[in-house]
């Protein structure tokens, strides 16, 4: 099986997706088609062995759409459409927004006495008018006469197919009573034209396409910037020779040249030099990094100062930032369970609406007449009819979810919080718990210096006992001794020459420094030694899950260096912000029990477990599912993945691991745990705009039909005429799309 992102041409509403997903459905070799309104475009996975995406596309070019297979220039072509579509608007909007505003005055001064009539030869007007309707309905509105073609042929209705039946209706109507008028034959029907509906419906309908082109373009600037990012060539030192070659050139194993204000081109490792990168756009953090010898970097980063070497080890697709890229169009494409509701609607939405506006016609024409002359009632019976149709097109009911979908998705990527799919981001809006896994999520996850006990009848100051411990640590690669040497690193405590070192396995390090022998190691080696150390004080320290390192001359304990897995700084803020947002927290550990309860004191958590095996894990969180809980549980993404699996949201803490970010819904790049709460409100802010999008365009469908149809004329002489109706209905679609687009002001 295959999995294929392609654009659309030729969409123009949320039917036209469920035409298209209904259509590739049917073939054998489809295994699932999912297409996206707002994105136009359709990911769909299919068996190669069974067809290709030239015979898919040749499937949708049946029922009217293209599946456009190049996407190299896909900025380009929105760009041009836009454009197009804006060339057709300076022809077409100033007839349309004249007679609108004609229409509106028109009504006025029939109802305000004091405002004077416009006197105009209707036979003269009506036949310009003509002839703008005709150039407006087969030039600029040939996309509609081609909906209703494809209906009329039995493959689908949409929204083309509404608007084209009834601007064609009010057309055909007109334009008859227009001939038999000139030839002066009297149909005895009502004289009434709709040439001005004609020109304002397609008009506005084309202006709020054009706003809703341009707003669905600045919803996916997130992948657009995440594009830029890409370097487009690179320098590269091959046979001692600096090369400047294209980004698709560079191969595994290729030394790459980065001086100051280059972007990285690929991922790698630095092998000489230093410098100081912004990583900002692919993990949200906005303070500049320094990199040197050995430290990974990531495409997509920018060298704002220094100069360095680096070994490609990760290239193309593999790279983190296509990787990030690929996730976030593919979740932006995806479709939320909230949005099931709207294409169950949407599917039978246009053929119900057919129905109606006959229903309309028929009843205006029979009922009405009772009460109304005949032409009365079938004049309100053809504008009615006309009305019901373009109102009701399910634009606003298409787009609602999928905008601030990708709005939300977006927001998250520039954040450093990536969302995997849209039911990620739905799931997490129901998170009223998280389960901490602690080594590496709440704490650091590597041993560091957390105390330093000087022994104060040592005769010896503390810079003096630094200098020795650090001179003799520096001579091992222990874990432990690394964390004592970053941390004097931080002290900038001086080096001493030292002699006879000695490692010893197990137990600790053993060295001469100006002709005195020193020690340090565990409290089992310097008990052995002879030398008198606090055991209850050590007992303690390891109970709280601390590592002593005592220090000693061959006479006494001059320090004892306390090691542990510190919290991060972010931890406690973190655990308030979640409580403040309504969350209960809960810790999952391996540690005894009484660290648990330490570090559970010192953050503020819920609930701990302690103690707890790697594949016990699951079985807790299924635990506190089963109490009614609605999960997310954060963690590494690889050692935790049974209870991220168990999980209602998995959530990694990726430092960097590809791993973590497939495995996971959601994945807090750069390893911040602060982007926890941030994500949760995002999905929060996105749901809810969701919810106002859906309410607002079913309350608009809800409303706008029954007065299109004259339900409410009986009752308070309301009918909606249907130029208005094409206002309205373009207005709706642009609400929608700009109430998403409020995300983007969204602070997280």
């Amino acid at each position: 099986m295959k999995e294929k992102i392609v654009s659309i041409k030729g969409m123009h509403c949320a039917s036209c997706a469920i035409n298209i997903e209904t259509k590739l459905s049917k073939e054998k070799s489809v295994k699932d088609i999912k297409v996206n309104y707002a994105t136009e475009k359709a990911t769909i996975t299919y068996d190669e062995k069974l067809s290709s995406i030239e015979k898919l596309n040749s499937l949708v070019k049946e029922i009217g759409y293209e599946l456009d297979i190049n996407t190299d220039d896909l900025s380009k072509k929105k760009v041009a459409e836009l454009r197009t579509q804006r060339n057709r608007l300076y022809f077409l909007l100033p007839f349309a927004l004249s007679l609108f505003l004609y229409m509106l005055y028109d009504i006025l001064s029939n109802k305000v006495s004091s405002l004077p009539m416009i006197k105009i030869d209707m036979m003269i007007l009506n036949t310009i008018l003509f002839i703008i309707s005709t150039v407006t309905l087969f030039v600029f509105g040939n996309q509609f006469i081609k909906g209703l073609i494809r209906f009329i042929k039995g493959k689908g209705a949409d929204m083309d197919t509404l608007i084209g039946l009834g601007t064609v209706a009010a057309y055909i109507y007109s334009s008859t009573i227009l001939i038999s008028s000139y030839i002066k034959f009297d149909l005895g029907l009502p004289e009434s034209m709709y040439y001005d509906s004609v020109i304002i419906i397609i008009g506005f309908v084309l202006l709020g396409k054009f706003l809703e082109t341009r707003s669905k373009f600045k919803t996916g600037e997130a992948i657009q910037k995440l594009l830029n990012l890409q370097a487009k060539t690179a320098l590269v030192e091959r046979d001692g020779i600096e090369q400047k070659v294209d980004i698709s050139e560079i191969a595994i194993g290729d030394i790459l040249i980065i001086k100051a204000g280059t972007k990285i081109p690929v991922d790698g490792e630095i092998i000489s030099g230093s410098g100081v990168l912004d990583i900002s756009m692919l993990t949200g953090e906005p303070i500049p990094v320094e990199k040197t010898v050995g430290d990974e970097i990531l495409s997509g980063s920018v060298n704002k100062q220094g100069y360095f070497k680096f070994k490609a080890l990760k290239v193309g697709s593999d790279t983190m930032l296509s990787t990030i890229i690929r996730m976030v169009e593919e979740a932006q494409n995806s479709k939320a369970p909230i949005q099931n509701l709207a294409d169950k609607v949407s599917q039978v939405f246009v053929p119900t609406v057919l129905v109606i506006a006959i229903l309309s016609l028929i009843t205006w024409i029979f009922i009405g007449k009772i009460y109304l002359p005949f032409n009365d009632a079938l004049t309100y019976g053809i504008s009615s009819f006309v009305a019901v149709l373009v109102i009701a097109c399910p634009c606003a009911l298409g787009l609602a979810t999928p905008t601030a979908i990708i709005v939300g998705v977006g927001k998250g990527a520039q954040a450093g919080i990536l969302i995997k799919n849209a039911e990620s981001l739905e799931k997490l809006y129901k998170v009223d718990t998280v389960i901490f896994d602690k080594t590496g999520t709440l704490t650091n996850g590597q041993p560091e210096v957390s105390e330093i006990i000087f022994n104060k009848e040592s005769n010896l100051g503390e810079d003096d006992i630094l200098s020795l411990l650090y001179s003799l640590e520096e001579k091992s690669d222990h874990p432990l001794a690394i964390a004592i040497q970053k941390k004097a690193k931080e002290l900038k405590i001086n080096l001493k020459e030292v002699n006879n070192f000695k490692n010893i396995d197990g137990k600790g390090v053993s060295g001469m420094i100006d002709n005195i022998s020193y020690y340090a190691g565990n409290y089992k080696f310097i008990d052995n030694l002879g030398i008198e150390a606090n055991k209850k004080e050590i007992e303690k320290l390891s109970l709280e899950g601390k590592t002593p390192i005592l220090f000693t001359n061959s006479k006494k304990i001059l320090a004892t260096v306390v090691i542990s897995d510190t919290i991060k700084t972010e931890s406690k803020k973190v655990i308030n912000e979640l409580h403040s947002l309504g969350i209960k927290t809960v810790m999952l550990t391996g540690d005894n029990q009484t660290v648990a309860n330490n570090i559970s004191k010192d953050l503020g958590i819920d609930t701990v477990y302690a103690e707890v095996l790697p594949n016990e894990k699951a079985n807790i969180v299924k635990e506190i599912q089963n109490k009614g809980n609605f999960v997310a549980m954060i963690g590494d993404g690889i050692n935790d993945a049974p209870a991220l699996a168990q999980s209602n949201v998995g959530i990694a803490m990726a430092t960097g691991s590809d791993i973590a970010i497939e495995s996971s819904d959601i994945t807090l790049l750069g390893g911040n745990l602060e982007k926890l709460p941030k994500a949760i409100t995002l999905s929060r802010k996105t749901i809810v705009t969701i919810k106002q999008n859906l309410f607002w365009a079913f309350f608009y469908n809800i409303l706008g039909i029954p007065l299109a149809a004259g339900l409410f004329y009986p009752i308070w002489g309301i009918l909606l005429d249907p130029a208005f109706a094409g206002v309205a209905m373009a207005l709706s679609s642009v609400s929608v799309v700009s109430n998403s687009l409020r995300l983007k002001l969204l602070k997280i």
